[in-house]
């Protein structure tokens, strides 16, 4: 039996439980940030090609006591590495650490990588190369005030990336976390979903795949596809099992629009190149006077918010509107808002349900929910 850590975006280590657990995961032990979790090794094939909520499935390869660098080169020297993968891979290495008493991260990240290199040269007669940007294989190490912890890491890029975007710049809202907020809504397929401030149209996307039944996977490669015990023809069997599953794009209830134009041209492009534009409608529409497109729903969203706003006072401003045309179009919906500024609860003159703390990136959020009450501007508590 393998062991494996996922890390997550803060906040939602319950809900990637979950998911983990449905994947066959046992031993779940969620932690701040992530959740560690065992299973055989297919586990690392089908919790990369499935998990929504997951930054990366990170393989647990050793452990040990430390003091100081020279311990921790010895811990890394006494792995096995040349075992899991081959010396004309490149690498890279990268330390996390939690009132870690070393001095310097970067001097033990070095330390590391010699005791890696070193490991491959006395059995190959020479080193990897290393590769910060493109690397064929990552190790991590987790340093804690005594402990160390080291892990191969079986996705390679970031799980929030899918494989769809093209361009280099991030969404302002990652995919994994977009997931996190509908798992956290409680949203189902059939029931009418609206994102009134898409953007790219990450949260439609996401709710599309998961009408859809899409692996979230479907569409990228994996780390562990350059490790020694990688193998392909089980890898196929259980990506095709996935892709036999998909259903076809058809209309889903799932509504995505925004007033800006090139937010809209470019949710388009992201629609078709995830294979969901006939899953979602998408058009331009103001957030702030649009209609419901059903008479019940949930809305999910990810309105601007401090950093995204250059002045206060266009903050101040949009969220008791934003208020208004909840109270006055959307009676019988519940809204989902996640906000980074906390004077969101106070402008937008609504009393929440629910404030669930999560984090957007570095970014401090709450995620804020509203029922409103069909017939009346009350709120339900």
């Amino acid at each position: 039996m393998e062991r494996y850590f996922a890390p997550c975006p803060r906040g939602l280590e319950a809900a990637l439980a979950d998911e983990l657990s449905a994947l066959g995961a046992g031993s779940l032990a969620p932690t701040d940030g992530g959740v560690g979790f065992e299973g055989e090794l297919a586990l690392a094939y089908r919790a990369n090609l499935e998990s929504r909520i997951a930054s990366r499935i990170l393989w647990r390869v050793g452990a040990g006591a430390y003091r100081n660098e020279r311990d921790v080169y010895a811990l890394a020297h006494a792995l096995d590495w040349p075992r899991w993968f081959g010396v004309d891979r490149t690498l890279r290495v990268d330390v996390a650490a939690t009132r870690s008493p070393l001095t310097s991260l970067e001097f033990a990240t070095l330390r590391i990588k010699d005791a890696v290199c070193d490991r491959h040269r006395a059995i190959a007669g020479r080193r990897p190369s290393v590769s910060k940007d493109r690397p064929d294989v990552r190790v991590h190490a987790h340093l804690t005030a005594t402990d160390a912890t080291f892990y191969l890491d079986t996705s390679g890029e970031p799980l929030f990336k899918r494989g769809y975007r093209r361009e280099s710049t991030e969404a302002p809202l990652r995919e994994n976390l977009a997931a996190g907020l509908l798992r956290l809504a409680g949203w189902q397929p059939g029931t009418p979903l609206l994102d009134p401030f898409c953007g790219s149209g990450t949260i439609a996307i996401e709710a599309a795949w998961i009408a859809l039944d899409r692996a979230p996977g479907l569409k990228r490669t994996f780390g562990f596809q350059k490790l020694a015990w990688y193998d392909g023809p089980a890898w196929q069997r259980i990506k095709q099992a996935a892709q036999k599953r998909a259903k076809s794009s058809a209309p889903a209830g799932i509504f995505a629009s925004d007033d800006d134009p090139r937010a809209i041209a470019q949710c388009a492009i992201h629609l078709h190149a995830a294979g969901v534009e006939g899953a979602v409608k998408a058009e331009r529409a103001d957030a702030l006077v649009r209609a419901a497109p059903a008479r019940s729903g949930a809305i999910v969203t990810n309105p601007p918010y401090g950093v995204r706003l250059a002045h206060s006072q266009a903050l101040a401003e949009l969220y008791p509107r934003l208020g208004d045309a909840l109270k006055r179009r959307f009676a019988g919906w519940t809204a989902y808002i996640l906000s980074g500024d906390p004077r969101l609860a106070k402008l937008i003159g609504l009393k929440p349900s629910r404030r669930t703390p999560l984090f957007n990136g570095a970014l401090e959020c709450r995620l804020y929910e509203y029922r409103v009450v069909a017939g009346s501007a009350r709120m339900l508590k």
